[in-house]
C-alpha cells in the first residue's frame, strides 16, 4: 500500500497536466494513470476546448491512453489520480475501467460525483467499488483552479 509521499509525488504528476491543459484555455485539470508497479502508465488533461469533445474530461483522456497502452479496457491493479474530484461521467468511466483505487486533490461541491454530490464510485450496487483517497495536495490543486477562474473573471 503506497504511503501518503508516494500519492502526493504522483499527484505533482497530475498537477503538471494540469498546468499543460491550461495553456490550451481548458479548466486546469490533470490526470495520471499508475500502473500495478506505480510507474505513470498514461497521462492527461482536460481537452475539450482543444477538440471540441465534451467527453474529453482529464480522467478520460487519461483512462483512453492507459488502455491503449495495455491492450484491454480492463486498467485492474491501476491507480487513478486526478487534481479534481471526478464527475458523474469520470466517476462512471473509471468504475467501468475497473481502476483500483482513485487518488483526488480538490474536492468539487458543484459536481463531484466521488462523495460531494453523489459517491457513484462506493455505491454498493455497482460490481467494483475502488479505494478512495482524497485531499491529496488539496491546496495546491484548488489554487490552480481559484487561480484559472479569477483570470477568467478579468477578461
Amino acid at each position: 500500500m503506497p504511503d501518503r509521499e508516494a500519492y502526493e509525488h504522483a499527484m505533482r504528476h497530475a498537477i503538471a497536466e494540469a498546468k499543460r491543459s491550461r495553456v490550451s484555455s481548458d479548466v486546469p485539470v490533470g490526470a495520471v494513470v499508475l500502473g500495478p508497479d506505480w510507474r505513470v502508465l498514461a497521462r492527461g488533461g482536460n481537452e475539450r476546448e482543444a477538440t471540441a469533445d465534451p467527453t474529453a474530461h482529464a480522467e478520460v483522456v487519461a483512462l483512453r491512453a492507459a488502455s491503449s497502452a495495455l491492450g484491454t479496457w480492463r486498467l485492474s491493479g491501476c491507480t487513478l489520480v486526478v487534481t479534481l474530484e471526478p464527475c458523474a461521467m469520470c466517476a462512471g468511466a473509471l468504475v467501468l475501467a475497473r481502476i483500483d483505487r482513485l487518488v483526488y486533490g480538490a474536492a468539487d461541491p458543484k459536481a463531484g460525483a466521488v462523495g460531494s454530490l453523489w459517491d457513484l464510485v462506493r455505491d454498493r450496487r455497482l460490481n467494483h467499488r475502488p479505494e478512495v483517497v482524497s485531499g491529496v495536495l488539496a491546496d495546491e490543486c484548488s489554487a490552480l483552479l481559484r487561480d484559472f477562474f479569477a483570470a477568467q473573471r478579468e477578461v
